[in-house]
């Protein structure tokens, strides 16, 4: 038995999970978000409690198990808290700034990077060298800051670049010199 998919998901007060079907609604004081069950897999509102249950130990049913629990758990936190990513810009005259609800980089190339806010995600730029990804989808907030992230990645000879908060880059020696 999947030891995360058996465990119950607590609902928390102001937080309404509706079931239909394979269709699993999510709203909350944050918005409200939306995920379909894979096939073998069925889940059940019982009192303020989610379970999420298979039907047999086939390697796909047990698979689905514990994604299916921990992706209702992750929109019930969205909702509730929301999630959020940090991004460090590292390098001389890098920077960023806030225009809007866009967000321009001046990362080293000859014109600016101008990124927009997807749906449902919003930046918060502090000083001009950190910027935070926010939002109440954990996968839309990862892939936005994993995006704007791969605009310029880390180089491990100086470390210049765009990097998660506390993100440690490997460093490189460079050409021994004479």
């Amino acid at each position: 038995m999947s030891r995360i998919g058996r465990l119950p998901i607590d609902i928390p007060a102001g937080v309404e999970v509706k079931i239909d079907g394979s269709a699993v609604t999510v709203k909350g004081p944050k918005g409200e978000l939306s995920l379909t069950v894979a096939s073998p897999i069925e889940a059940k509102v019982d009192g303020n409690q989610v379970i999420v249950t298979r039907p047999d130990d086939e390697r796909e049913s047990r698979s689905l198990h514990g994604l299916t629990r921990t992706l209702i758990a992750n929109d019930i936190v969205g909702v509730t808290e929301g999630y959020s990513k940090g991004l460090e810009i590292v390098g001389t005259g890098y920077r960023v700034a806030q225009k809007g609800s866009a967000v321009e980089f001046a990362l080293g190339f000859s014109h600016p990077v101008v990124v927009e806010a997807p749906a449902g995600i919003t930046f918060a730029v502090e000083g001009n060298t950190k910027l935070t990804v926010s939002g109440i989808s954990k996968q839309a907030v990862g892939e936005t800051a994993a995006n704007i992230r791969k605009i310029k990645k880390p180089e491990p000879y100086k470390g210049k670049g765009i990097r998660y908060a506390g993100e440690v880059v490997r460093r490189k020696a460079g050409k021994a010199g004479k």
